[in-house]
């Protein structure tokens, strides 16, 4: 059985194969006479052919290599958009966190500041800064028609400012008969108030005065022997219904 050497359609002849060719034709020409004439180009050396399979591999090659870098890539953006996500994330829960704490420091400064008007308007002040009682609550005498001192005197020049209190409503201002030029304020906590003797009256009946806001400047009119503020607590705007000036004020935090 003949033994034949498939070569396929790309494949190209083994040295070995073409050598045995060429042999085969030199022992043909040499019956004909013409060896001298064609054993040369049939000895020839032939160039070697570019390899097929060596221009695929390259191709495949690069055709894996520009895919990797696709991948590499498509990979490369999906972290960045990955990362750039995740920071938005971040971003948005450090401003939804700042926007929690403003919110609550701002509620926190609110809410101390409606303190502070609180104290504020619940404060009390003495009627004159820097004075001192000079005449007693219930001391005895003959100037008094009730036979005693219905409130306290607060030494004051004339001139002197006068203030009101605490937070409350004038119910009287004007002429008072032997109180003089008076004011009568009715406090936010139901008592009131009287500020005698004036000089002059700079509020109005019902009006509102904060604590420590000015109502007129001490004098001495009325049933007066000189300068003083005459300065009563009640438990009603009426005569008589008067309670004990330092003990009131001393009970809403004024030191005398």
């Amino acid at each position: 059985m003949a033994l034949t050497r498939a070569t396929g359609k790309h494949r190209r002849p083994s040295t070995l194969t073409r050598q045995g060719a060429s042999i085969a034709g030199i022992a043909t020409l040499a019956t004909t006479g013409v060896v001298g004439t064609l054993a040369s180009p049939a000895l020839a050396a032939e160039p070697e052919p570019k390899g097929v399979e060596d221009t695929g591999m390259i191709q495949a090659v690069a055709l894996e290599d520009s895919l990797a870098d696709e991948i590499g890539a498509q990979a490369d953006a999906q972290q960045h958009a990955a990362a750039e996500e995740e920071a938005a994330v971040q971003a948005s829960k450090a401003a939804a966190q700042a926007k929690r704490i403003a919110e609550a420091r701002a509620k926190e400064e609110e809410r101390a500041a409606r303190e502070e008007e609180r104290r504020r308007l619940n404060a009390f002040v003495a009627p004159v800064s820097g004075s001192y009682v000079s005449t007693s609550y219930h001391a005895g005498g003959g100037r008094w028609s009730s036979g005693s001192h219905t409130g306290i005197d607060f030494h004051a020049a004339y001139g002197t400012p006068v203030h009101a209190v605490g937070l409350g409503t004038v119910v009287e201002a004007g002429w008072g008969g032997a109180y003089g030029n008076n004011v009568v304020i009715r406090m936010n906590d139901g008592t009131y108030t009287q500020y005698g003797h004036l000089a002059s009256i700079s509020v109005s009946q019902g009006q509102t005065v904060m604590p420590g806001q000015q109502i007129g400047i001490s004098g001495s009119t009325g049933n007066s022997s000189g300068p003083h503020l005459h300065f009563e607590a009640r438990t009603t705007a009426e005569y008589g219904s008067d309670i004990d000036p330092v003990a009131y004020l001393r009970s809403h935090g004024v030191a005398l």
